[in-house]
């Protein structure tokens, strides 16, 4: 009997502590679990990449680019649908054909307090083309010749000879405005033996929408929401980028609700995510060029009629319903609808293996020619590569695929000992002069993306006139004369435009990505 009396104690004082643990509402981790009735306000993206550096002026990839595009502004900004928008310039006018002048916000203040205004452009722009800091956008910058400081809220940006397409190259990431207490002590720490940009990395600050928190690299990237920004302020309190290279990972991670935003997905899974309860694919399309470029400066590839025949000998849209699931669209030239100077107009070379074969016949190569394709370890660049290889066959050319890590491709194609190589070009200023100088300007020969050594004086005079013209529709008439140059010398066979896939969870709404690539996550909400 005692023992039943004492198990009996033991039973109600359990019962006791259980409702007095549920009275007191739990734990933390319990109350952030879904489905508990509150509204979620932390907002995770799965990503592919880590960035590189939280330092706009020393990225050059888009997984950097967006994790710094919630942390920082430009003068100008890009919208939803990659279109010019005031930042914080308000406005802005030509002055004349070198000098712009731009209305700056007022009352905005950085993260850390420090005051935006004229000065803190200035110091943003001179750090860009500071050989001390040696900046990868650079060459984005340097037509810039002087910053002149108005008064408090009015800046002038001087250029050296006539650059049309400075307002879109003010609108890269590269051209964020860092707060200068931030670079006063990037530079203490050049001085200190550290490199430029390692402080700026360590402690990013903005005016932007979200504050850096912390960085675990190769893990995640937090990001709190910013109460004192100048506009109207974002919908969620915190932005967490996850670092999840597999695809699968990430897929289930969104299934389980641990994620919101994933990126990319790939062309195969797009049925899986749109057909479930939890989330859908946002589709956009890229101003980016997917190509094969021919080494122009050997044989047989400094053959005109011999590159003509290649591009003619494949099916794009085979490879796009092949490798990409159908998410893409086959490419007339080298500007991506959606960019300036793009023209419905332009006309590539249409798939045709008899005129193929009379183009090699002409050339002198009718029993064909071996020849190797470079390319990187993506999956879908080699599925394209052995599509090529055997395609080629129609015209007795024995194409041997090379395939190697990306870091060393690049350097190995300024060799120029390919004959044939794949690679894409994404356009971020959806310009066409973005589009068509580094590619096809003589003064980039040999240097990736142009390792086809191609030069036309032609071309060249178009791309400069293009620069130069502030006329839009003259800008539009150089660039489409510039395009049908370049197809008819056909020094490279144009892919595809590629589309971005995100997958995006249910429990949101006001996500969107724009066609370079960029998110927009300041009116990303949770669903009540």
């Amino acid at each position: 009997m005692k023992n039943s009396k004492k198990w009996l104690s033991v039973l109600i004082l359990s019962f006791t502590m259980i409702l007095a643990a549920c009275a007191g509402g739990g734990s933390e981790a319990e109350n952030d679990q879904p489905g508990d009735g509150k509204i979620e306000k932390d907002l995770v993206v799965a990503v592919h990449s880590d960035a590189s550096t939280l330092d706009p002026a020393g990225s050059n990839d888009v997984p950097s680019h967006n994790i710094q595009q919630p942390i920082f502004e430009g003068l100008i900004k890009r919208d939803s649908e990659n279109k010019l928008i005031p930042g914080l310039a308000k406005e802005w006018k030509v002055i004349d054909d070198l000098t712009y002048e731009f209305i700056l916000q007022e009352g905005v203040s950085f993260h850390d307090g420090e005051a935006f205004n004229a000065e803190a452009v200035k110091i943003n722009v001179e750090r860009l083309l500071d050989p001390e800091v040696a900046s990868s956008k650079y060459d984005y910058f340097e037509m810039i010749s002087e910053v002149e400081v108005v008064d408090e809220y009015i800046v002038r940006i001087k250029t050296e000879y006539p650059f049309s397409p400075i307002l879109a190259h003010l609108s890269h990431s590269g051209a964020a405005i860092i707060s200068p207490k931030a670079i006063e002590a990037d530079y203490e720490a050049i001085k200190n033996g550290q490199k430029p940009g390692t402080a700026i990395s360590e402690n990013p600050v903005g005016t932007g929408h979200f504050k850096f928190d912390s960085w675990t690299p190769g893990e995640e990237v937090k990001l709190v929401k910013n109460e004192n920004y100048w506009g109207e302020e974002a919908l969620v309190d915190t932005v967490t980028f996850k670092i999840i290279p597999e695809s699968g990972t990430r897929n289930a991670d969104l299934e389980r609700g641990f994620v919101h935003i994933v990126d990319p997905v790939q062309p195969s899974e797009v049925p899986q995510l749109n057909d479930s309860d939890y989330a859908t694919v946002v589709q956009t399309p890229s101003t980016g060029l997917s190509f094969i470029g021919f080494n122009m400066s050997k044989a047989p590839f400094d053959d005109v009629l011999v590159r003509k025949a290649v591009s003619m000998i494949i099916n794009k849209q085979e490879i796009i319903n092949g490798v990409y699931d159908g998410y893409g669209i086959a490419a007339e030239g080298p500007l991506a609808p959606g960019v300036f100077g793009y023209s419905e107009d332009i006309k590539g070379i249409d798939q045709n293996i008899e005129e193929a074969k009379k183009l090699m016949k002409e050339a002198g190569y009718a029993d064909g020619f071996k020849a190797t394709l470079w390319t990187n370890d993506n999956p879908q660049r080699i599925d394209t590569a052995i599509i090529l290889q055997n395609t080629l066959k129609e015209i007795n050319v024995e194409l041997t695929i090379e395939q190697m890590e990306f870091g060393t491709y690049i350097e190995k194609l300024k060799s120029g000992d390919h004959d044939m190589y794949m690679l894409g070009w994404t356009n971020p200023l959806a310009d066409a002069d973005n589009g068509l100088y580094s590619l096809f300007h003589s003064s980039t020969e040999g240097i990736p993306p142009n390792a086809m050594w191609y030069g036309s004086s032609v071309v060249d005079d178009l791309l400069d006139k293009g620069r130069a013209a502030t006329d839009e529709e003259e800008r539009l008439k150089l660039y489409k004369q510039a395009q049908e140059e370049i197809i008819a010398d056909a020094p490279m066979l144009f892919l595809d435009y590629r589309e971005y896939l995100t997958g995006v969870s249910n429990k949101i709404k006001g996500f969107s990505i724009n066609s370079g690539g960029i998110y927009h996550l300041e009116k990303v909400q949770f669903v009540e």
